[in-house]
This record gives structure tokens, sequence and C-alpha cells, in this order.
């Protein structure tokens, strides 16, 4: 089967389209045709072996997995022993977390891992744009910001994959919403239902006088201590780049101070794909998508999301040629 492998860390060049064998699932493991996956800033990132403190479970001095590819859509064809949750020919989606290998043709997760059966209504593509972006952005703001109903949220990043995530569940769960983007994305964000814009080129929410309850920073381009005085009292900052500045402030805040920074990390996704599958069936939320690339563009689509200015998802579509497949 084709794969994208990396055995360096570095620019988009170390990403080779190669053939490896296609995997064998195990007990209790699946087998999915990928029909698509996703580039994102979270992969550039560990394609560069940043931060060093990710290293640890990447791999120290080159990658311990060779195949990235953290969000997949696909279907099932075929089952290990012992499987009960899924049959061969099911339509999935999820999230490979920390075993990636979704840059493939074939992948396989474990039955218990974060994998549900798509949303009936979207395509292959749209289901794999809508994985960790809006399941990382409802576990921040449902279980970390405890978000409520008449809040004030600042979403900062509001055109990201987890911003546009975000900037729609912040609406759904009833807040008062204010984006932060660029001038180009203003009426994307705004169109999502944000009922407030702020251009970042031009002003600094930092600086103005409005407090929020919920200040998320999707894309770790603020701190703390800038966006303290834009919290309210009793007020969450929420970020989800790793570092040590958001490990430490996460630990000296939550035993000081009424207002919180939190870094965490969400890798077990099913419950929150179990409750965006039915938003998303109801039509109360939908993916963004920003452009398509081919398996054999990968390095294009990787250089581009480097450039920090992708729309919602940045979806590779996999092609299956005949014979590439599990014999």
């Amino acid at each position: 089967m084709k794969a994208i492998v990396y055995e360096s860390y570095g620019s988009p060049d170390v990403l080779q389209l190669r053939e490896i064998p296609v995997p064998v699932p195990k007990t209790k493991e699946v087998l999915i045709k990928v029909h698509a996956t996703t580039a994102t800033t979270a992969e550039g990132l560990m394609r560069r072996g940043e931060p060093a403190l990710g290293r640890i479970v990447l791999g120290l001095r080159k990658p311990k997995r060779k195949v990235l590819g953290l969000e997949l859509a696909g279907e099932i064809v075929a089952v290990g022993t012992g499987v009960r949750q899924f049959k061969v020919g099911d339509r999935v989606f999820g999230f490979t977390g920390f075993g990636c290998g979704g840059y493939a043709q074939y992948a396989v997760m474990p039955e218990n891992g974060s994998i549900i059966e798509m949303p009936r209504n979207l395509s292959f593509d749209e289901a794999a744009a809508l994985v960790d972006g809006s399941t990382t952005a409802l576990f921040f703001l449902r279980e970390k910001g405890k978000i409520q109903s008449g809040q004030k949220v600042l979403i900062n990043g509001a055109s990201g994959s987890i911003g546009t995530a975000a900037v729609q569940l912040a609406r759904y769960f009833g807040a008062e919403v204010t984006g932060v983007c660029s001038t180009k994305n203003l009426e994307l964000v705004k169109s999502l239902g944000a009922h407030h814009v702020v251009d970042y080129t031009k002003e600094d929410f930092t600086e103005a006088a409005d407090t929020y309850d919920i200040i998320f920073d999707t894309v770790g381009k603020s701190s703390f201590s800038a966006c303290k005085g834009s919290l309210k009292q009793g007020g969450r900052y929420l970020v989800t780049v790793m570092g040590w500045a958001p490990i430490a402030q996460t630990v000296w805040t939550s035993c000081f101070g009424r207002k919180k920074a939190i870094f965490a990390m969400s890798v077990e996704k099913v419950a929150g794909l179990q409750f965006i599958k039915g938003l998303v069936e109801e039509g109360k939320l939908k993916p963004v998508m920003d452009r398509r690339y081919p398996m054999e563009q990968i390095r294009e689509a990787h250089q581009y999301v480097d450039t920090g200015h992708k729309r919602g998802s940045v979806v590779i579509s996999v092609d299956h040629d005949e014979g590439s497949g599990p014999s």
C-alpha cells in the first residue's frame, strides 16, 4: 500500500511517499481503508519534532512512528478476532492518537480506540475534517472551561480547525461569542455564529475594555499574563499548545488566584465524537474545509499549513489503485 513515511525531523521535504505492507488487524483491532485524512498544525509540529518536550513521546532523535496522520475517515475492510462493535463495511471516522498512521491507504486501530461510525450526512472528506478540531474544542470548552449559557467567550484563532468548531460550539452552548481572526476571515467567522469579531491585524483584544468568562487560545499566539486583564474574576484561559509556560501556569493557578490558566490534552475522543456526530446530524455543526490535496502532494499540504493561515481543515484525499489493498 502507499503511505507517507518520515524517518527524521524537519521540513515537509522529510515526508516520502513509499510502498509499505498493509497492516494486519490483531485481536480486537479493525483494518480501515482510509479515504481521507488531514494535514494539521499538530502534525507539522510532530514532523519538526517540536516542542522539544514532545519528543519524550515522539522519539528523542528521530520519530518512533514513521507514518503520521491523526485524523481519518474510511471504511472497515477486515476485523480481528473478538471484535464486536464494528463489522466489515462500516463507514467510520476517528482519531489515531499517539499511534498516528492515517497517512496511508490502510490503517489499523483498536476496536475500543477513538473511532465511531460516521455521521450519515457527511462525505469522507468532511468527516475527516471534523475529528480533532471539533472534539478538541468540545473538550476545552465543556470539560475544562465549564462553559455556561450567557457567558462571554473569546476564541483566539477562530478561523482554524479548532477555532471554527469552537465558535459553533460556544454558540450552541448559549455563550456570547467573540472570534479573533485576520481580515480575510472575518465573514467566515461571522457566518459560523460569532456575535463579534476582532481583526487581530488592526486591534489587540487584550487592550480593549471587554472582559470574558473564557478566553480560548486555539493557536498558542497569546499568553496568560497578557490575557489575565481581559478575564473576569473566576475566568478561565484555555490553551491547546504544549509548552513549559502553559504547564507551569496551569499548576500555579490551580493553587493560587481566581483566574485560571488551563493546558490539557484530549486523546480519548469516543464520547466527544458521539456528541459531535449528533450535532452534525441535527444540522447544528458543520465542517469547514480550506483545501484538498491528493496524498502525492502531502509536502505541498504541509507547506501550506506551515504558513499558519489555513481556514478550517486541510484534507488529504486518499485514492486506491487496484491491487493496493489486502489480499
